[in-house]
């Protein structure tokens, strides 16, 4: 019973419905959630999963694949570009510092120089999963601290490559038996180094390429099918695609899916893609940290606790060191130093790929191995945990309190707008308001941003604007109107519930990144809600209509009248219950047609009273052709 498939997915599915609620509700990261249930569930503490657990690890893996691909399609090539400094600089620092202090750690703990160097490489890299995930979850990713960790993460991905082509030059050759290479050869292996080089080169240009001329005209045809499965083949096709392409000639799966994502960035389909990806990517992570949370031998902790012990203490002090100096080098703020530091300490994922390519070389003895796997697996399994402490303990105390000293008090007390986030979004309202001679208290997280605003002229005061003593600071209780720009839903969601609770009497003005955003708003009784995409994408599609000759007056009326139709659908359709049902998609399609009626009748109308106002007779003349 216990080998059936059916019984390990339930038992999987069990785990982490349990481990994350719990998680969630004691206010954790559900990576912590999906670790515990992992811890678990496997062959050391209740047994339900077994030595198969390895063959789900590498299955899971594809949820980094995913998330990267992801995060590529967010990034456009020419942000990428600007990046390229950081992503080297911060990354090879962090790397290169990494190594060296940990390849003379392992020397002091009695390992030969070729075990150490191999150690140390593994060391050097961190968790993408662990780190992205958990940032993502906080709407930290476009954040100072978050880009930095995006940068040393990318880096990582990228010298893994190298640190695979270097390991065999490691090995004893005479010792190495060509059928233990499981899973790490190449097609260009056996090639020179300067062709190797080449083919890797013509790989990513082949990536570039079949991404605008193969790869979105693919997409085009399927999505003229109207069959949204066939579009979901195709996205998943493209991912894992890429990723064998990047395999095969020796280079990271994730590295190759990030690249696919930039590529197709700029593509009408980035969105869908998105949509379509996105329940895989979570299902697969999930799947992932589970089996990582699995693979912890405690027979293993058993036999050497100590040199366990030693080696993970030693292995996060490390690592944490390195990445606060590497954030002091390049003039992080304390705050944006520490969140670095206790977000990357932990060994990452491609650390057991690296490992057990070192094994199958025979550079590293089998008992070796099993501890540098166990230590790998702890360190990801306790930085949530070491998270949250920095959260709860050490920032409040040593990294806002840097802030916090700003002075607020007496210039919030006389403002009656609260304006929260200061971003691109934010930054047009605040702009706006003060050439209108409205001045606003304006909060923002990033302090690395609010010191630059406050150089361009800016009052911006760094803070978490969901704590209810920074929220009082600012002259809530006096104020009359609060602005939420932010672009994370729910920490908008988080502070839309304390001040409705608190300050029942300030009026709510809120960003939505998304019409499924809006419903959730609507649903907490929130009246003024802004969609991020409304007027921007009817502005364009009234400017199209501008140049095939229709008179700017009368395209404002329509506008005018295409906000006020979706607006009306839009707090109907946020009572409908679960998005996505067959319910929903019944009544937003009916809803749909009347827009379009009402708009079509307005239209008509007028052309019949207001005929003067159009430029073109052949406009006219398609309208008399046409029937409504």
């Amino acid at each position: 019973m216990t080998g059936s498939i059916l019984f390990e997915a339930i038992v999987f599915l069990l785990g982490a419905i349990i481990c994350v609620s719990i998680a969630k509700r004691l206010g954790l990261s559900s990576v912590l959630g999906y670790l515990l249930a992992g811890v678990l569930i496997g062959p050391y503490v209740l047994g339900f999963i077994g030595k198969e657990g390895e063959d789900i690890l590498h299955f899971a893996e594809f949820g980094v694949v995913m998330m990267l691909f992801l995060i590529g399609l967010e990034i456009e090539p020419k942000n990428f570009w600007k990046m390229r400094k950081t992503i080297v600089g911060m990354g090879g620092l962090q790397v290169a510092g990494t190594m060296l202090l940990s390849y003379f750690l392992f020397i002091l703990f009695g390992f030969d120089w070729k075990v150490s160097l191999t150690f140390a490489m593994a060391v050097a890299l961190s968790s993408t999963a662990i780190a992205l995930q958990t940032i993502k979850e906080k709407g930290l990713l476009n954040t100072t601290f978050g880009q930095s960790s995006f940068s040393i993460l990318l880096f990582q991905d990228i010298i893994v490559i190298f640190m695979l082509g270097m390991l065999p030059l490691l090995a004893n050759t005479s010792s190495v038996s060509l059928e233990n290479n499981d899973g790490h050869t190449s097609l260009l292996q056996n090639l020179p180094l300067g062709l190797q080089t080449l083919s890797i080169l013509v790989s990513v240009v082949a990536i570039i390429i079949a991404g605008k001329y193969l790869i979105v005209p693919m997409l085009r045809k399927v999505a003229k099918t109207g069959v949204r499965e066939l579009l979901i083949a195709a996205a998943l096709l493209i991912v894992f695609g890429i990723s064998l392409l990047m395999e095969l000639v020796g280079l990271s799966p994730a590295l190759g899916a990030f690249l696919g994502g930039v590529v197709l960035s700029n593509s009408e389909f980035k969105h869908e893609l998105e949509s379509t990806l996105e329940p895989f990517k979570n299902l697969l992570l999930g799947l992932f940290f589970m089996a990582v949370g699995a693979s912890i031998n405690f027979i293993v902790i058993a036999k050497s606790p100590l040199t366990v012990g030693g080696i993970l203490v030693a292995v996060i002090v490390l690592k944490a060191v390195i990445l606060f100096i590497t954030g002091a080098v390049f003039k992080l703020k304390l705050n944006q130093r520490m969140l670095l530091t206790f977000s990357l300490a932990q060994v990452g994922e491609f650390a057991f790929v690296l490992l057990s390519f070192a094994f199958s070389l025979n550079i590293l003895e089998q008992s070796q191995m099993d501890i540098m796997l166990v230590v790998t697996a702890l360190t990801m399994t306790i930085t949530p945990i070491i998270g949250m402490i920095n959260e709860r303990v050490l920032l409040p105390r040593l990294g806002t309190k840097e802030s916090i000293k700003r002075p607020m008090d007496h210039i919030a007390k006389s403002q009656k707008v609260i304006l929260v986030g200061f971003g691109h979004y934010g930054s047009t309202i605040g702009r706006f308001l003060r050439t209108h001679g409205v001045e606003a208290t304006i909060l923002d997280h990033d302090s690395n941003r609010v010191d630059f605003l406050r150089k361009m002229g800016f009052n911006v005061y760094y803070g978490d604007a969901t704590r209810a003593d920074l929220l009082k600071s600012a002259g809530i209780a006096d104020a009359n109107i609060l602005i939420c720009a932010m672009d994370n839903p729910d920490v908008i969601k988080q502070l839309a519930k304390m001040v409705k609770s608190k300050y029942p009497k300030v009026k709510l003005m809120v960003r939505a990144k998304n019409r499924y955003a809006a419903y959730e708003f609507l649903n907490m009784e929130i009246d003024h809600i802004y969609r991020d995409s409304l007027e921007t994408s009817l502005k364009l599609a009234s400017e199209v209509l501008s140049q095939m000759g229709f008179r700017k007056y009368t395209l404002q009326r329509q506008i005018k009248n295409f906000i006020k139709y979706d607006e009306d659908s839009l707090r109907r359709l946020a009572k409908e219950g679960k998005i996505g049902d067959d319910n929903y998609i019944f009544k937003a399609r009916k809803e749909l047609e009347q827009q379009e009626k009402l708009l079509e009748q307005d239209f008509k109308r007028g052309i019949v009273e207001f005929d003067g106002h159009w430029d073109a007779e052949q406009i006219r003349k398609s309208l008399d052709d046409s029937s409504f």
